[in-house]
């Protein structure tokens, strides 16, 4: 949910009086054709705060990918096989995001700035290492985050 109006929505319930209500009756109002009746500032800002959620979705799983990455290059001794499994997992799901909106294609790089500031900084709280010691930019391009190998159950 984005910021809270204080106007009452047209003939209807207010968005900050109920929000769920407010979403039902909405989405009839424009099932119906009644474009005269629907809050179009509170409509607008919802669905445009779908798309930055989709973003943030796809920002999430790009900084747990590289935080394990961080943690994998400088303490390869300490590598778990949850980590390989964690990677394997956010890979999936931002795939899943970038097939469901591929418009999210375009923000690639800034995804991964935003995800590696983010898993640099928790990779040296995780690792006790120095912040120093991890690159301050992305060391990864998109097909290393997405495509370097990491055993799940190494042979043996």
């Amino acid at each position: 949910m984005t910021t809270l109006k204080t106007r009452l929505a047209p003939a209807g319930t207010a968005y900050e009086d109920d929000f769920y209500t407010w979403t039902q009756e909405q989405g009839a109002r424009l099932r119906a054709g009644d474009l005269s009746g629907l809050d179009r500032e509170n409509l607008a800002e919802e669905i445009e705060s779908l798309g930055k959620s989709q973003f943030a979705s796809l920002v999430s799983a790009l900084r747990v990918v590289l935080l394990h990455m961080l943690k994998i290059d400088h303490q390869p001794a300490k590598r778990t096989r949850s980590w390989a499994i964690s990677i394997a997992s956010h890979r999936v799901h931002a795939v899943d995001e970038l097939d469901e909106s591929p418009g999210l294609k375009v923000r690639l790089s800034e995804a991964i700035e935003k995800a590696y500031r983010r898993a640099r900084l928790e990779a040296a709280k995780e690792t006790g290492l120095p912040l120093k010691r991890f690159p301050e930019t992305c060391p990864y391009t998109y097909q290393d985050i997405m495509d370097r190998p990491f055993a799940i159950d190494p042979e043996s």
